[in-house]
Formats: structure tokens, sequence, C-alpha cells
């Protein structure tokens, strides 16, 4: 069931499922932004996954994804999440996003899920866990507000 975004807004939506798929993120990224290799990789309420399936643009000497790669990846999966609670809203801006790296990220694919705190009628606030192999052995830890246009 879809909630429109201004109830959600008002918490009238707490309780329900994401307000948009992951088909319908994936195909906004083809549309707007073709060139970027993140992806969406799963939705619900209030969280997005975003995936980057590394190559060697991505990795610095010795195989380590690197750390503007992983810091991209938390801010894309924060985009989504956003997506989740106020529907696909492309002037949905990043205002202000930190990170701790935790290990270096090796691997193919980087994952990153964003859980959102509290979804404001001009901020969204969330957190993010970044991982490569095994979700319970993150890479980095990073938390962000989007603010909403007006």
């Amino acid at each position: 069931m879809r909630v429109p975004a201004r109830l959600v807004a008002h918490g009238l939506g707490v309780g329900l499922v994401s307000l948009v798929t992951v088909q319908e993120i994936n195909g906004f990224l083809e549309r707007e932004f073709p060139g970027n290799g993140n992806r969406c990789d799963e939705v619900g309420e209030r969280w997005a996954v975003a995936l980057l399936r590394t190559d060697a643009v991505n990795l610095r000497p010795g195989g380590i994804i690197s750390g503007p790669t992983v810091f991209g990846a938390c801010d894309a999966a924060l985009y989504y999440a956003c997506f989740t609670a106020i529907g696909i809203e492309p002037m949905t801006l990043t205002s202000e996003l930190s990170i701790r790296f935790i290990r270096p990220a090796r691997g193919t694919e980087l994952r990153a899920r964003a859980d959102l705190h509290q979804v404001g009628r001009r901020s969204i606030i969330g957190s993010i866990v970044a991982w490569t192999d095994d979700i319970t052995r993150p890479v980095a830890v990073a938390q962000g507000t989007y603010v909403r246009p007006t």
C-alpha cells in the first residue's frame, strides 16, 4: 500500500512499506545518472541498501576500495532511503554526511544500508553501515542529513 508523501511527512506513514520499489529507484538512476555505478539493491520501510560492483577505477593499491568510493556508496544509500519515505524527489540534497572508516574495504561488491531515524518537513536524518563480504564486519559507518526541497 502506498501512502502519499505528504502523509508520511507528518508521521502518518509509520508502519507501512516503502513508497518506492528497487526497480523504480534504479529506473530513475538510469535516466538521471546514466554513468553512475551505484544501484539500489533492497528497500524497506525507511531503509535502503546501495550496491556498487567495484572495478579498477574504484581501487587503491592492494585492492582496497577507495575512501571516496565508500563515502559515495553511503551517500547513495541515504539518498535511496529518503525515497522510501517521501517518494522519488530528485532535489532532495545532502546537507551533511560524516563517516568513520573501520577497516580496509576489500572485495568486488560494496554494500551500504541506510536507516532513517527522522523524517521531517525540511530534513531527513539517517545512519549508514557499509560492508563488503560480511555485513557483521562493517568497513565504515556514517550518519547524515538530507534536506527536502521547499
